[in-house]
């Protein structure tokens, strides 16, 4: 029988709840993209009274199969849709990878969340807690993505 590894450092769950700053929507010093699954792409539409057509060529680009919000030069690395710095202009109809923020696996490393996240985020330690269960299922739908 194999000895369980240590526990990560969610495992009794993390208070989190956006309080609408924004930094998640900015560029910290690298453009990261925003990636949008079919069905993304249809809400967005939907959002803004496009075709998914439209909203493609409008909004879109498309790498490797993937499909992402474009990043025009005047938003200077931070989302196409951010408004005022720090509200965002679909936030009921926003992607999948925004409502999971800040449960990415990149930053469910306790050295990454302590430095990068916790940090930076002012929605962590606020709100409702989210169980080391609830994480661990949007790490893993996110994987199968």
């Amino acid at each position: 029988m194999s000895k369980p590894g240590p526990k990560p450092f969610y495992h009794e769950g993390i208070r989190f709840e956006c309080q609408g700053s924004g930094k998640c929507c900015t560029s910290r010093g690298s453009y990261g993209f925003v990636y949008l699954t079919q069905s993304d792409v249809k809400r967005l539409a939907d959002h803004f009274g496009l075709s998914v057509a439209q909203f493609k060529k409008q909004y879109c680009g498309s790498k490797d199969g993937r499909v992402f919000l474009m990043d025009p030069p005047e938003a200077n690395g931070d989302c196409i849709f951010l408004e005022g710095g720090n509200r965002c202009g679909t936030y009921v109809a926003r992607p999948e990878q925004c409502r999971t923020w800040p449960f990415w696996p990149e930053n469910m490393k306790a050295k990454t969340w302590r430095r990068e996240i916790e940090s930076y985020c002012p929605g962590v330690g606020k709100g409702r807690l989210h169980t080391r269960e609830e994480i661990e299922t949007i790490l893993r739908n996110q994987e199968q993505d």
